[in-house]
């Protein structure tokens, strides 16, 4: 059968069709998957070019005019210190979006490639880096960032927005990379013991060439799709860290911050919190929607 199959590829020209060539046939067909996408790019063109949204400067203050409702001219009111909170939602997409797709590239890069070399390398190496994923999985996520920020408040104070950032992204990657150790580490495991990768150990591949060419690729389907669940899930933590003040703070704009500093006045303005927050679960929504679809198009047994 797998001889007529080739033959027949080879007969009309066409490429073997793969994994990928069928979830992406599998997304174009979901609605959801669509609506997902347009939101996730109307808001990372939010975050990259916020001037095609807004010329009013996020942090241009008039007291006279604080906690002034909706209007014409301030779309969504000013907050407490009269800056104009249309424009700091709009700002604030760079921050958050930021966050969390930082903190899922670093989270997904250091997860996978330690869950790859325990499953390859076996042993005292797989040993070790199961044990210290184990003891970070077992601090709480939201305690042991509190901890870890609150550590380098210190160095917080005064610090620019690339250094604060960083920090946060540095604190949410070093909690979460066990989970995607363990789904590339069971991966690999699936494929490790598979007739192309014995063939290509018989042939005298290196180990390099083995981990990186045979198992990796055929590997990353359940990372992938934990990734972009991801994004969601550190989006929501940044506000979450903001709020609590031990996340993002000034002078960096972010829809946590915004969030945080308004607070303790929600019953005399509510909409100081409600439009940024809006901004936040709709964006988490599109991302946890992309990442339901990502799932059920990989995973031939939900089609």
């Amino acid at each position: 059968m797998s001889e007529q199959l080739a033959h027949s590829s080879a007969g009309t020209g066409e490429r073997p069709r793969g994994l990928w060539d069928d979830a992406w046939d599998e997304l174009k067909r979901r609605p959801i998957f669509w609506i997902s996408a347009f939101l996730i790019v109307l808001f990372i063109l939010m975050a990259a070019f916020p001037g095609l949204f807004t010329r009013i400067d996020p942090n241009a203050a008039d007291l006279s005019r604080s906690m002034e409702s909706p209007s014409s001219k301030h779309w969504f009111g000013l907050d407490r210190q009269g800056r104009d909170v249309f424009a700091r939602t709009i700002h604030g997409a760079r921050a958050s979006i930021i966050v969390g797709l930082a903190a899922t590239l670093v989270t997904t890069l250091v997860g996978g490639l330690l869950g790859l070399l325990a499953a390859y390398l076996g042993g005292w190496a797989d040993t070790l880096i199961s044990r210290l994923g184990e003891i970070l999985l077992g601090l709480p996520f939201v305690l042991g960032a509190i901890i870890i920020l609150a550590t380098f408040a210190g160095a917080q104070s005064g610090a620019g927005p690339v250094l604060i950032i960083t920090l946060v992204v540095g604190t949410l990657t070093l909690l979460s990379w066990p989970l995607v150790a363990r789904i590339a580490r069971s991966a690999v495991y699936a494929v490790k013991q598979a007739d192309y990768v014995q063939a290509a150990r018989a042939l005298g591949a290196s180990p390099f060439r083995i981990m990186f060419r045979h198992l990796l690729p055929n590997a990353l389907a359940p990372v992938i799709v934990y990734g972009s669940l991801m994004v969601a899930t550190f989006i929501s933590a940044e506000a979450t860290l903001s709020f609590l003040g031990v996340g993002l703070r000034p002078p960096v704009v972010s829809w946590g911050v915004a969030i945080s500093e308004a607070g303790s006045y929600i019953r005399q303005a509510f909409f100081l919190t409600a439009f940024p927050t809006a901004f936040l679960c709709i964006t988490v929504l599109a991302f946890v929607m992309l990442g339901d679809a990502v799932r059920d198009a990989l995973d031939p047994k939900l089609r």
